[in-house]
């Protein structure tokens, strides 16, 4: 088996989800090293996993950025 096979990557409700999914914000989140913050509902599209369960990257509002697993719902 790969070692990416091995990964299972769940979300707030234990959703597996994988590369190219949608996912939901279901918490206001505070973006580091900047002012703004990604509301609660904001659709994030075509998710990639990363090496760490608990993180996914994912294109918020044109921006690159990695996100929390325990605070995304699968859509």
């Amino acid at each position: 088996m790969d070692e990416e096979d091995e990964l299972i990557v769940r979300d707030s409700n234990g959703a597996i989800l994988k590369d190219g999914d949608s996912v939901t914000v279901i918490k206001d989140l505070k973006v580091r090293g900047s002012s703004g913050v990604i509301k609660r509902g904001t659709m994030v599209r075509g998710i990639r996993l990363t090496d760490d369960v608990a993180e996914i990257e994912g294109k918020v509002e044109k921006s690159m950025m990695v996100l929390r697993t325990e605070f995304l719902k699968k859509a």
